[in-house]
């Protein structure tokens, strides 16, 4: 019954153009045209039949009329972009390389090859390819969770290229990571190498309480480095008493990828603020950057967006 329908957003297309139908049908279906959302995506998703077993579907394998739905919008929407009304600093992106021990070789193989491998004695399988996937992630990021729940932490360079990065910073510093695993592993190693009181931590299992009391202690007392996910604290906290940015990890989802990033970077910062991805060439790693690059090359065709520079 309301006589006006606004919305706001920061990142309307972070998967595909196909997010935009729900946003569009709640202010007025009359916008876009469509009496549906199948008429919608059988418009601008290229579609291909798929037999699953008993079941067939169809798939989107791509996009089209990209400009057509950028000129829809343009009739009913309009955009601000933080470079047009804030003098912010600039971004610095950089990529730290490093390569699999042995035992991460092993077992990234042996995964990739067979679905299967052994650690300690364990013997850990998958049943299919997107559990390989989540599987080959897990060990190129060190460590690597059983059939039972339980995690087994790898020898890698990963961390040690992280603690050397730590050494580099100044001032407070932001790092990022997908797994619960390795945020314990990386806050108890920063922890024995900086001291207990450096260190807070923002994630899945951080209480509300001590998650309001670490944003607090990390802007404004001695903690150097806040330890979180991107999933939990990647959405609507100020922490620009941090410059420097430092992913451990990333995952699929471009948005915890673009929110995470403006965490420290909106009003208040003062500096130019550095973003460094570990990474390990030829391995999942490489396919989440493809993946992310697809989202935004897509997000691009329908808002007009610029392509992040560390996208290139």
């Amino acid at each position: 019954m309301a006589k006006y329908r606004r919305i706001l957003t920061g990142e309307p297309v972070t998967r595909d153009p196909l997010d935009l139908y729900s946003q569009c049908e709640f202010l007025d279906e009359f916008h876009l045209g469509f009496s549906s959302f199948y008429t919608f995506r059988n418009r601008y998703a290229i579609m291909v039949n798929m037999n699953l077993g008993h079941r067939s579907f169809k798939k989107v394998t791509g996009f089209q009329r990209m400009d057509e739905l950028n000129d829809l919008l343009r009739k009913f929407s309009f955009r601000v972009k933080k470079d047009d009304c804030l003098d912010l600093p600039k971004k610095n992106y950089q990529y730290r390389y490093v390569d699999m021990t042995k035992e991460q070789e092993k077992a990234y193989q042996e995964m990739k090859d067979i679905c299967m491998t052994t650690t300690k004695n364990t013997v850990i399988t998958v049943a299919n390819k997107l559990s390989m996937l989540g599987k080959l992630h897990q060990i190129v990021c060190g460590h690597i969770i059983d059939n039972h729940g339980e995690t087994t932490y790898l020898k890698n360079n990963r961390m040690d290229a992280l603690l050397e990065l730590t050494e580099q910073v100044d001032n407070k510093c932001i790092i990022w990571a997908c797994y619960r695993a390795d945020l314990k592993k990386i806050s108890n190693e920063l922890r024995e190498k900086y001291g207990t009181d450096m260190v807070v931590e923002y994630w899945g299992d951080t209480s509300d309480k001590e998650r309001k009391d670490n944003i607090q202690a990390f802007t404004t007392g001695k903690p150097k480095f806040f330890v979180a996910n991107p999933a939990t604290a990647g959405f609507g906290l100020n922490l620009q008493a941090a410059n420097t940015v430092i992913y451990y990890s990333n995952n699929y989802n471009l948005e915890h990828r673009l929110q995470s990033e403006d965490r420290c970077h909106r009003i208040g910062q003062k500096r130019n603020v550095h973003y460094i991805d570990i990474t390990t060439l030829k391995t999942v790693d490489n396919l989440i950057i493809k993946s992310l690059k697809n989202k935004k090359n897509i997000a691009t065709q329908v808002m007009g967006d610029q392509w992040k520079e560390w996208l290139r």
